[in-house]
């Protein structure tokens, strides 16, 4: 039984979906107007395990995302850029897509844009209209919040703190109330502009989200995730958008939220300025440690960045790869004696599936995989640990690598070489190893372009390589 953490009853519940074994999951997409950051990448990375998880557990996952194409910030940095929105919004969102692609974001179903759904968005805000809703004010058409008897329910509140997403909090002139947000703004000159019964203009921000699920999912659906911030007003605005026109209550049944990720106890955010591109990260570091440091985190957490945080992570990662690189050796050793060792797997997987059915609790999921590594680290060393358990536990991590995304098959140091002996250097770093033995392995194969661009490398990293008559030498710089 798979019990998910459901802030609108904010308690764990048992996951049921509407139809069977079917699940719809929409999660917020992206505003392409700049580079995603960090941030972003929490929540995208999260909501793909949760997606493949549930797809490896026999549930038929539809999983779709919006891309506000049409947005002020969007307009307000195409003419910073001297370009078109719709050209910005192509080239930002490009440049997310590659990314999601860095980091093996690949089980969303269906990105749609709001530009391609203004006939839903237009059918939605009408209709809102006919059920009292709406009203007009200069600068376009807004919902009336007082009307909505429920509006706060997910939240537990109708007014802004901190930690919201305001930065598109509409403050039009002659709103009813202060929380009223916007369905359909009429454009400025040379902005761009829809026809509607209402006037040219453009949709509001939460509404889009609600068309685009309606028309893929209909009037309700499983799972709607998102990062904590887009609680309120965002997902507030959505619930008493859909449940007004719709007599199906919840909207959505279960809504998953993602904790922060900050910098120094603060929200990263690019309104605050204090963010991190992925691109920025990516030239420093391997996408399999960005993935690995997202979900080594429970995802309702609030997480601090650090770059001591990541080094750490990256060392993590590697004790994984070594780790696996043995059982390889092992597996392969045809010579070794049969030894059973019993429920050595079968107890780490126990352990691996009951925190990952429990809200998707992956720290400690991922602490049991380390447990398993030191209690075969004692066996490897007592020479216990015979070639079916390490074939065993190479299966478990391939198919536990299904939903992580890790590349946990890829160990490639070769774990019974002795470093401190062969270069003459005592507890080098885990990334200068494996650079030392692949170098070591182009020079055997003379490809000497390989092995001088891996000296320049380590040179990069502070440590100087020597070739003698007495086989390598490396010390640091």
């Amino acid at each position: 039984m798979i019990k998910l953490y459901n802030t609108l009853t904010r308690k764990k519940e048992e996951f049921k979906p509407i139809t069977n074994k079917k699940v719809n999951l929409f999660v917020c997409g992206i505003t392409p107007y700049d580079l995603a950051h960090i941030g972003h990448a929490r929540t995208y990375v999260v909501f793909d395990m949760i997606a493949k998880y549930l797809k490896e557990k026999g549930f038929e996952v539809h999983y779709l995302q919006n891309v506000t194409d049409i947005d002020d910030k969007i307009i307000n940095r195409a003419k910073e850029k001297n370009i078109s929105p719709e050209q910005l919004a192509q080239d930002f969102e490009k440049e997310y897509h590659k990314n999601m692609e860095e980091l093996k974001v690949d089980s969303v179903e269906r990105y749609v844009k709001a530009t391609d759904n203004i006939e839903g968005i237009i059918n939605q805000i009408k209709r809102l209209e006919e059920k009292g809703f709406t009203y007009k004010i200069e600068d376009g058409i807004y919902y009336d919040i007082s009307k909505f008897k429920n509006y706060g329910k997910l939240s537990k509140r109708t007014a802004e703190q901190a930690e919201d997403g305001v930065s598109r909090i509409d403050d039009g002139k002659g709103k009813k109330n202060k929380g009223d947000f916007c369905l359909w703004k009429f454009s400025k000159p040379e902005e761009p502009k829809w026809e509607s019964p209402w006037g040219e203009g453009r949709p509001g921000w939460h509404i889009e989200d609600t068309a685009i699920a309606e028309k893929y999912f209909g009037e309700q659906y499983d799972i709607h995730g998102g990062g904590k911030d887009l609680m309120f007003p965002h997902h507030e605005a959505e619930i008493a958008q859909m449940e007004a026109i719709s007599n199906k209550y919840p909207f959505v049944k279960y809504w998953l939220h993602t904790g922060f990720l900050t910098i120094n106890g603060r929200k990263m955010s690019k309104s605050l300025g204090n963010f991190i591109t992925i691109n920025d990260l990516l030239r420093n570091h391997s996408p399999r440690i960005l993935r690995f440091f997202i979900l080594k985190f429970h995802y309702r957490s609030s997480v601090d960045y650090s770059e001591n945080a990541i080094l750490q992570t990256k060392e993590e990662l590697g004790r994984i790869d070594e780790f696996v690189t043995k059982l390889k050796e092992i597996q392969n050793n045809k010579n070794a004696e049969s030894k059973k060792v019993n429920n050595l797997v079968s107890d780490t997987k126990k352990k691996f599936e009951k925190a990952m059915k429990d809200d998707f609790n992956t720290p400690i999921a991922i602490s049991s995989i380390f447990e398993l590594i030191n209690k075969c680290n004692t066996l490897i060393r007592q020479d216990e640990l015979e070639p079916k358990n390490a074939g065993d536990i190479l299966a478990f991590l391939r198919e536990i690598d299904k939903f992580l995304c890790l590349n946990l098959d890829i160990g490639k140091i070769s774990w019974k070489l002795n470093f401190e002996e062969k270069i003459g250097i005592k507890d080098l770093p885990l990334e200068i190893k494996k650079l030392t033995e692949q170098r070591k392995k182009s020079r055997k194969e003379k490809n000497w372009k390989e092995a001088d661009e891996i000296r320049d490398k380590l040179a990069k990293l502070g440590y100087q390589i020597e070739d003698t008559k007495d086989g390598l030498k490396i010390k640091k710089i």
